[in-house]
């Protein structure tokens, strides 16, 4: 059996060299947050507010869409509200904030860096090997749910929801925060939603989940991602359709690299037996 490429550490050396990797990744988080601060024109105008403007790029599709197909032209109209705040300091906290989720989601590939530096030392050799896309990988991966969140799930409920009255009595001035939170959400959910076949890769290496057990339980994944789809889009069945039809792709993608790990390990097994 090959000897991991390590020295022996002890519990405490391992703290510190997370904390280490937690420094930098924080470091690199604050420097783009910085970037994202002084950008302040263009992450709010362009960026946040995009899903605001009836001539969002999604609003034009679905709306040439229903038109074509004849039917209810929803997203032709733009939601009519305002976007206010309401205490002293609501527009320079969410200056601050949204810079340093904006810090996050682009530096996602450099924490992932730092996160592989610091498990792969405990890894064989061929382990490394194998798992040597996995930086790429995720991170194409989380940035495809994080643009799938801001052009599909974000604008779906800024749509539905800033339009939707209960009453002509009352008008819909949304909080800054709220509107914020609402794309934030969004965006960062689907993110994490899309490493779903890097996580049932892992599980698979360590042998929690099997192909079968897998397609044994398709029906309980597709209850869990409709109540998925129904937490984070409005409640209406044209979104939450939408939103379905891509995670459940992802699932049968993670179907097919489980067998796809298990068929190397076997493999691997007959060379060596």
């Amino acid at each position: 059996m090959a000897k991991k490429n390590q020295q022996e550490m002890s519990f405490l050396d391992h703290l510190e060299e997370l904390r280490w990797h937690l420094i930098r990744s924080t470091v690199a988080i604050v420097i783009i947050a910085l970037g994202a601060f002084f950008a302040k024109d263009f992450i709010f105008d362009v960026i946040l507010f995009g899903p605001k403007n009836a001539d969002f790029p999604t609003y034009r599709f679905f709306c040439d869409l229903t038109r074509k197909l004849g039917v209810e032209e929803a997203f032709c109209v733009s939601p009519d509200f305002r976007i206010q705040s309401r205490e002293m300091s609501g527009q320079f906290s969410a200056h601050i904030w949204t810079s340093i989720w904006a810090g996050f989601i682009l530096g996602f590939p450099y924490i992932l860096y730092e996160m592989w530096r610091f498990i792969s030392p405990g890894l064989y050799e061929k382990e490394r090997s194998n798992a040597r896309g996995f930086i790429g990988v995720a991170s194409f991966l989380f940035f495809l749910g994080v643009l799938f969140g801001y052009y599909v799930i974000a604008p779906l409920s800024v749509n539905f929801l800033a339009g939707y009255q209960v009453s002509k009595e009352v008008f819909n001035d949304i909080d800054l925060a709220s509107y914020i939170s609402t794309v934030r959400s969004s965006v960062i959910a689907c993110g994490i939603i899309f490493e779903l076949p890097i996580i049932i890769y892992f599980l698979t290496k360590v042998g929690l989940v099997t192909p079968e057990f897998l397609k044994k339980h398709r029906k309980v994944a597709l209850v869990i991602v409709l109540i998925v789809a129904a937490v984070i889009t409005p409640p209406d069945v044209a979104s939450q359709i939408i939103v379905s039809i891509p995670i459940l792709i992802l699932y049968e993608v993670s179907i097919l690299i489980s067998k796809l790990v298990l068929k190397n390990e076997a493999r691997k097994l007959k060379q060596h037996g």
